[in-house]
């Protein structure tokens, strides 16, 4: 036997085992290595205005927690909140109002009517409660086994940016391929990965923002449905309307019709149209130029069915895994573009030659 199928089988062999042994901590493993590729231009970008490695390692970790997952932390804890403190006469009072709404609409709008009649006979108010009690039991069962998680992605994720230089240099030099197409394949997907990344957090803090700030002045919490309306923003086209459009119909049923025209033709015309259209290209791009090297262009849709497969796939993180795995995908691709063209160059020169 020759000495390098030794040791590739030996390899093999000490990867199943390396898998066995970390198995329990694969998940925030791979989201912490995620993260920290796509937000391998902002550690530069921190390290190049921070000498101290340390301290720029602590304060990207500190900066992901804020923006990524105290929110999220914020919105588990209040639907479990919220669900324990429903009143169910409420529910029970709404459902007969939404009743008596749909029985006096004319008979001109007869279709609309059967429709909305067909719709109210199949709604069980006692069932929904006992399964809006058994979501809050869900979440207050899962909600630590996520804060675990959690934690242990945040250390990894440190420890992954704090060491990145040299476990980049150790995989670019691992890795069968030439220095240079190592470092295209790692830039290039981190570079994508980035752009996805702070897309996303883009346009879920902007469009979060400016719904929970103007959505406070009712007596909502607008910490919990910025947060919301940011998660709703990346759903193309009708991802806003996925949040007001229910708080207005709310307001129109407790009488305030005035409110539900004021948060629909906000949601319409500062968020949707002017920061989504207007205001949010403009950040990506800033970001883009100072912070990606290089900017792509990835396709808005393709993102979110990258996340909608992620979380039906991996769950919660599925939200990062998804879009990273398409991502790095795409960045395949280009790789093999770029060995495609120069294989297309060498033969194009050595027929001029002949």
């Amino acid at each position: 036997m020759k000495p390098q199928y030794f040791l590739i089988g030996l390899t093999v062999v000490t990867i199943f085992f390396m898998l066995q042994l970390f198995d329990p901590f694969l998940k925030p493993i791979i989201v912490a290595l995620l993260l920290a590729v796509a937000t391998n231009s902002m550690n530069i970008y921190f390290k190049y205005h921070i000498p101290n490695q340390f301290f720029s390692a602590i304060l990207l970790t500190i900066l992901l927690t804020l923006i990524f997952f105290v929110p999220v932390l914020y919105c588990i804890f209040s639907f479990a909140s919220l669900i324990n403190k429903i009143d169910q006469k409420a529910l029970f009072d709404i459902f007969e109002v939404v009743k008596q709404w749909v029985d006096n609409i004319p008979d001109d709008f007869v279709f609309l009517k059967d429709q909305l009649l067909r719709v109210i006979d199949k709604v069980d108010i006692p069932e929904f409660i006992q399964n809006l009690f058994s979501i809050g039991a869900f979440l207050g069962k899962n909600s630590a086994k996520f804060i675990i998680d959690m934690v242990m992605i945040l250390i990894f994720f440190f420890f992954f940016t704090f060491y990145s230089t040299s476990l980049a240099h150790y995989f670019k030099e691992a890795l069968p391929l030439k220095m240079e197409d190592s470092n295209a394949l790692f830039y290039e997907s981190s570079n994508v990965m980035s752009v996805v990344l702070y897309s996303i957090l883009a346009t879920a803090i902007l469009e979060g923002f400016l719904f929970g700030i103007f959505i406070s002045f009712f007596g909502y919490d607008g910490i919990l449905l910025g947060v919301l309306y940011g998660f709703a923003s990346l759903v193309p086209v009708v991802g806003g309307m996925i949040m007001w459009l229910p708080v207005a119909i709310y307001e129109i049923f407790a009488g305030s019709s005035a409110n539900a025209v004021a948060i629909a033709i906000y949601s319409i015309v500062v968020i949707s149209v002017i920061a989504d259209t207007f205001i949010k290209p403009v950040i990506i791009k800033y970001i883009n130029h100072r912070i990606v090297k290089t900017p792509t262009k990835v396709n808005e849709l393709l993102i979110f069915f990258a996340i909608v497969a992620g979380l039906s796939t991996f769950g919660f993180w599925g939200m990062i895994i998804g879009p990273a795995m398409v991502t790095f995908f795409i960045s395949l691709l280009q790789l093999l573009k770029k060995f495609s063209d120069d294989f297309y160059s060498i033969e194009k020169s050595l027929e001029d030659r002949r």
